[in-house]
């Protein structure tokens, strides 16, 4: 299933794995990108008043806790990060919308098994159901900000944002489970913090 494995450099200089899927090149990794594409601040949001009443672009990490979960998990994100004109993705890369995250779903067999190809053997609370990884996508489980800013669910949930909206507020995205080997498509607010994966441009 893993055809191929490159690599990729953030705005702020990080370095991250790539794995070449089908027909899509996917970061290997959470994003964790503190800047936008030219090189504007993406304001890293602490607080739980300051986080609720966000309409702008934000992100954070985990527990507010960047030397613990930054390697490990990357930032979270808010939708409104992700559909900021600055961009979160270096140039040649995109945050995938709903369509592309299918394109992936439906190359590794379905919904229902999909998922376990895409997560990682470590980090992942028991029972690690269907875990293999042969995809290369290495999906660890970074946990979730909710919109009223409460940290939950690290080693048990990985939530990804797509860039397509549902409506005025929910936006999907996709999120693994450590007890199944689907992957689930859910439309959640745009107030969450969610990892991001980049996708190479065609």
């Amino acid at each position: 299933m893993q055809d191929g494995i490159g690599h990729m450099i953030d705005t702020d200089g990080n370095l991250y794995h790539t794995v070449i899927i089908g027909d899509q090149e996917w970061m290997a990794e959470n994003l964790r990108v503190m800047h936008y594409r030219n090189g504007d601040s993406i304001p890293n949001v602490t607080g739980v008043a300051e986080w609720d009443a966000l309409t702008t672009g934000a992100y954070c990490w985990y527990n507010n806790d960047e030397a613990t979960y930054k390697d490990l998990y990357g930032a979270l994100y808010n939708w409104f990060a992700v559909d900021d004109s600055r961009n979160l993705c270096p140039s040649g890369w995109h945050v995938p919308s709903d369509a592309e995250w299918a394109t992936l779903t439906t190359f590794l067999g379905g919904e229902n098994i999909a998922g376990g190809k895409m997560k990682s053997a470590a980090l992942w609370d028991s029972p690690n159901i269907g875990a293999t990884n042969t995809s290369g996508f290495s999906g660890r489980p970074g946990g979730y900000r909710l919109s009223n800013s409460s940290f939950i669910n690290i080693g048990i949930y990985s939530y990804w944002w797509t860039s397509t909206e549902k409506s005025k507020d929910p936006a999907w995205h996709r999120f693994l489970l450590s007890g199944t080997a689907r992957i689930h498509r859910f439309a959640d607010s745009k107030g969450a913090g969610f990892s991001v994966r980049c996708l190479k441009d065609n």
